[in-house]
This record gives C-alpha cells, sequence and structure tokens, in this order.
C-alpha cells in the first residue's frame, strides 16, 4: 500500500489544479499537446490498468475538445512476473487521454500511458489512438449508438500484447432516472503471446442514477469483464469480472471528478483497485 499515499496526493493535486485555465487555450498549445501524444509512442484487458472507463454516447462539435487523466491504484494484485508482466500489486497509473471532434459524430482520440513501479520509478508506457464514431439523433433509433475502436502499443512489462486493437461498441438507454450503458467489448492481440487466441470477448456496463447535466452527484455502479476467447469461453472460475461503485462529482459545469473503488469478484486479475478520471470540456459552444 506504499503508492496509496501517492494516488491520495495526485489526486488532491489533480483536484485542486487551475483546471478553468484550459478555456483559455489557443490552436498552437492544442496542436503542441496533440503532437506531443502522437509522438510519445496489448491487449486490452477487463482489468486494463491505464483506463478503466465505460464509454458512453458523448458527441462534440468541432472546435470542441475534452481532456481527461485516468489516475488507477492497484492496492491489490498479482506479486509476481508474470512472463513479461511485472507484478501489479502496488502499481500506479496515469493516463492522459485528448478528445476533439471532427464532424458532429465522429471524433479523434488520443492517449499517452504511464505508470509507477515499485522499486522502479515513474515510466512512460505507451499510447493509444482512438476514434469515435455516433449514429445519429436522426436516424430515430430506440437507443443511443456509437462505436469507439482503439489501437494500443504498449511496453510488454504492462500489457503482454504490445500492440492491439479494441472494438467498443455503445449502447446507451435512459430508463426514468436510470442511465444504462452497455459495452460489449471485442479485442485482439496484434503483436505478442496472445495473438493465436484470436478475438476475446470483455463485456462492461454501467448504471447511474440521476441526470449528470443538472444533479452535483450521481452515483454508479460498473461492472468490467473478459470472459475470453469468443469461440470458446473461459469456464467461470477462470473469467474476470470487477465491480466498481463509485460517483460523478461535477466540479464545475464543464469539468465532472468520477472515484470509486473496485473489487474483483474472482480469483483473476486484481483484487482491489482504485480509480479516478477527471474530464474537463473547452472550446467553442453553442450560444
Amino acid at each position: 500500500m506504499a503508492r496509496f499515499g501517492t494516488f491520495v496526493l495526485a489526486l488532491g493535486r489533480s483536484v485542486s489544479a487551475p483546471f478553468m485555465k484550459l478555456s483559455h487555450l489557443a490552436i498552437q498549445p492544442l496542436a503542441s499537446m496533440a503532437l506531443l501524444c502522437l509522438l510519445a509512442a496489448g491487449r486490452a484487458l477487463a482489468q486494463d490498468p491505464f483506463e478503466i472507463h465505460v464509454y458512453d454516447y458523448e458527441t462534440l462539435k468541432p472546435g470542441q475538445f475534452t481532456i481527461e487523466q485516468h489516475l488507477n491504484y492497484w492496492a491489490i494484485g498479482s506479486k509476481q512476473f508474470d512472463g513479461t508482466l511485472a507484478p501489479t500489486n502496488d502499481q500506479l497509473h496515469m493516463t492522459y487521454e485528448l478528445t476533439g471532434a471532427i464532424t458532429d459524430h465522429i471524433s479523434l482520440g488520443f492517449m499517452q500511458l504511464n505508470a509507477v513501479l515499485p522499486g522502479s520509478g515513474f515510466e512512460y508506457a505507451g499510447w493509444r489512438v482512438l476514434p469515435h464514431f455516433y449514429a445519429p439523433d436522426s436516424w430515430g433509433l430506440p437507443v443511443e449508438l456509437g462505436l469507439i475502436a482503439e489501437f494500443s502499443f504498449a511496453r510488454p512489462q504492462f500489457i503482454e500484447d504490445t500492440a492491439h486493437v479494441e472494438l467498443r461498441p455503445i449502447v446507451q438507454r435512459k430508463i426514468k432516472d436510470v442511465d444504462v450503458v452497455f459495452n460489449p467489448v471485442f479485442a485482439r492481440g496484434l503483436r505478442g503471446t496472445g495473438v493465436g487466441e484470436g478475438w476475446s470477448f470483455e463485456p462492461a456496463a454501467r448504471a447511474a442514477y440521476g441526470d449528470s447535466d443538472t444533479k452535483r452527484v450521481v452515483p454508479y455502479v460498473e461492472w468490467y469483464s473478459e470472459l475470453g476467447p469468443v469461440t470458446d469461453l473461459s469456464p467461470a472460475s477462470r473469467q474476470v469480472h470487477q465491480l466498481f461503485p463509485g460517483a460523478d462529482f461535477k466540479l464545475a459545469s464543464r469539468l465532472v471528478w468520477s472515484v470509486g473503488p473496485g473489487v474483483g469478484l474472482t480469483s483473476e486479475g486484481p483484487r482491489l483497485v482504485f480509480k479516478s478520471r477527471l474530464e474537463f470540456e473547452f472550446g467553442r459552444h453553442e450560444k
């Protein structure tokens, strides 16, 4: 638990940082940030240490951007190396994600991955690119639909498949005061030991109570899993299932902080994780 103090300090600094100054960013700093994400450059697991997030239907207008910080602390994880993978116990992970709109229904995101390993200190871990696609409201669908494709390139001590692709459909619907989101995720290794396993099925879901546009606090529960290869699902005892109760706190009109602990429900994967995600929206807005 030595890194937990670092996690708490990082949370405090993140929440108290002057995020509102981001609204004054000009095109040149934004371009520089995007270039850094590109230059900073595994297999996507349910217990992905860098991004614990159920993606919802979130469209942006051209000229609008979001910047996110994912901060995750592995309080109880593996204690020994598993092939090239470093022990996950006491690891701290920090990811920065910048997303901007291309059209009203297409966006593009970039991630830069970092980690703090016991005995090694701060390390660069990899990068990702994420195109977003959303079905327009004019289609008249009974649910909100979207698709995010993720292309990830990571160092082998953090993710076994150092290159992987992930397809993350988004199915979302509001039922009275409950907002339900389902991500039936399909992932495949492109480089690494998992390439021969083909596509794996790693669904995730979220149920939140309340309207995040009007409520200051929105409680939620999230579920993440890894069920194994699509053609031959793993037995229940070898599957990964994690439950994250938590809440979204609206700190300002365009700043949301999501935080919660996660508990592993099987012997596979990490047993205790603390996650935090700060999201700030900035750029051009309609009057």
